[in-house]
């Protein structure tokens, strides 16, 4: 663990999943952690806090529609009067809807890209000024394996997930002379509870196509998106980090 100033870490979908992992290795440099949720109760992001207050770490839940510009831009005021900064953003928050396009209804498309997309640029963009004007800040957004392979029945999934690689890669250009570090972290299926849904049957079929014949941990995916803002990994912007076990390389 490398010594930082106190770190303010803002970490959407964190109440549980691949954001409460991150949220927790976050917390081995006791930096303040807010989590983001949109759960239809609030008990996931009370199990996540009490875990990071455990830890010993100043942690902060808000119920956040990433979808709603004015949402977001509400919460991150509410984190700025208090933390006074935001020094790392992880944008984690997902949801799938899926089915095939041709049957696929226009709602299902639009809210997939709403959350997964949007919501990526409605936080970005409400943390890019104050990062640029501390000179500092790291970004990592959450894509996916399927954003790059393409999956049958996630026409808008994968749209989403691809379109952050663009994002990322945009963004990064735009802000690395101002010392700020933004890349994505792909991962493949990874054991949590979007992937719990699956039936047994796609699962076996899913398994297949994975060289390491395992799905991945969520903690297996905190440790890359901590090392990507880490100071090891200081020269380094604009990247797609796959974390897949082989399934897409």
């Amino acid at each position: 663990m490398e010594e930082y100033s106190k770190r303010v870490v803002v970490i959407t979908g964190g109440s549980k999943g691949i954001g409460r992992a991150i949220a927790l290795k976050f917390a081995e440099e006791k930096a303040d952690i807010v989590i983001f949720h949109y759960d239809p109760d609030d008990s996931n992001a009370e199990q996540t806090l009490q875990m990071l207050k455990d830890r010993g770490v100043n942690a902060k839940s808000f119920k956040v529609d990433v979808s709603n510009k004015e949402a977001v831009d509400s919460a991150f005021e509410k984190v700025f009067s208090e933390f006074k900064k935001v020094d790392v953003l992880i944008n984690n928050a997902g949801i799938t809807k899926d089915t095939l396009l041709v049957r696929m209804n226009e709602k299902d498309w639009d809210m997939v890209l709403d959350v997964n997309l949007k919501g990526v640029y409605n936080c970005t963009h409400a943390v890019l000024r104050s990062m640029m004007k501390q000179r500092r800040g790291w970004i990592v957004n959450i894509s996916s394996v399927v954003g790059q392979v393409g999956n049958v029945g996630q026409a808008n999934y994968a749209a989403s997930k691809a379109g952050i690689m663009g994002f990322t890669k945009s963004v990064a250009k735009e802000v690395a002379m101002r010392g700020i570090m933004v890349n994505a972290v792909a991962p493949g299926f990874i054991d949590t509870e979007m992937t719990a849904k699956i039936p047994e049957k796609v699962r076996e079929e899913f398994l297949k196509q994975i060289p390491m014949g395992r799905l991945g941990s969520p903690e297996e995916v905190a440790e890359v998106v901590y090392w990507l803002c880490s100071k090891s990994a200081s020269y380094v912007t604009g990247q797609v980090i796959h974390v897949n076990g082989g399934m897409y390389m």
